[in-house]
């Protein structure tokens, strides 16, 4: 295979699915995760870049729920008129690195990715997202939470494409923040953020989804502090430390240790349920 032939960018998906049927492809398209893991000035072949296909990019809506393609940037979801519920997800694409970073990275290339401080993953599994991971035999689609199955390892087959990801009808309800915790502002990875969805009736929590990220090898739902707030107006003194911690196996590393991580979860998660308190106040 001469220098020419390891580069390849088709037009059709059908195309892409049989190169990845018929030997192994580096997969590439906004390429922000992709160049900084190579030590290389270029990237290793063969390359199979899956940006001209057009129907890998964009957001549609219809009675079943929300499609968001896998090319679909971060400044693509900042831009869309989405409900509520993806307020979270907004929040999060805007401290995905600079701008330049928003209008190149993908949906799809942060989960491949599988990095635990993913800033799109929290908030994705408060929308109860599903992974569409398409071969030339069909496609399947996961949960996120099955799909991501530790730093950098997902349920893709080597033959398979993450085609985009769908948020069903029932996770389009509610209001949404997300808040990550880092050592400066902007341009950081975090030490710990979190993500909140909560449907609110009458006062009186209906549904609350809530998950946090980079306090442990996938970023996770927390299923029995969210019962605790239905039922119940939103009250953000009834998420504690520990009910937090059970669900959390934070690491030391530069940034923080693990003591600190996980008390700074449980104190990062309140501030995003207040910030939703006031936003129904």
């Amino acid at each position: 295979m001469d220098a020419f032939e390891q580069y390849i960018r088709p037009k059709k998906l059908d195309t892409v699915l049989d190169a990845l049927n018929s030997g192994k492809w580096t997969v590439a398209a906004g390429c922000t995760d992709l160049f900084p893991a190579t030590e290389r000035k270029v990237l290793p072949g063969p390359v199979l870049d899956i940006t001209g296909v057009s129907e890998l990019r964009g957001i549609t809506r219809d009675d079943a729920g929300v499609w968001m393609g896998a090319t679909t940037t971060w400044r693509d979801i900042i831009n869309a008129d989405l409900p509520a519920a993806f307020d979270g997800l907004k929040g999060a694409a805007r401290e995905v690195g600079a701008m330049q970073i928003q209008n190149k990275g993908t949906l799809a290339g942060n989960l491949c990715n599988a990095s635990p401080a993913a800033d799109g993953v929290p908030p994705l599994l408060t929308l109860d997202a599903q992974v569409a991971l398409s071969s030339v035999t069909g496609t399947r689609r996961l949960p996120l939470s099955e799909f991501l199955q530790g730093p950098r390892k997902t349920a893709r087959s080597a033959n398979e494409l993450v085609t985009g990801v769908f948020i069903p009808k029932q996770a389009l309800t509610g209001d949404s923040h997300f808040k990550k915790l880092g050592a400066r502002k902007y341009l950081v990875i975090s030490i710990a953020m979190c993500a909140a969805r909560i449907v609110i009736d009458d006062g009186i929590v209906t549904g609350a989804a809530l998950a946090i990220g980079s306090c442990g090898p996938v970023a996770t739902r927390l299923p029995d502090v969210e019962s605790k707030l239905v039922g119940h107006p939103l009250d953000a003194a009834q998420i504690t430390d520990g009910d937090v911690a059970a669900y959390l196996s934070p690491i030391d590393d530069p940034r923080a240790d693990a003591g600190y991580r996980s008390h700074a979860a449980a104190q990062v998660l309140r501030y995003v349920v207040q910030s939703l308190e006031r936003i129904r106040a």
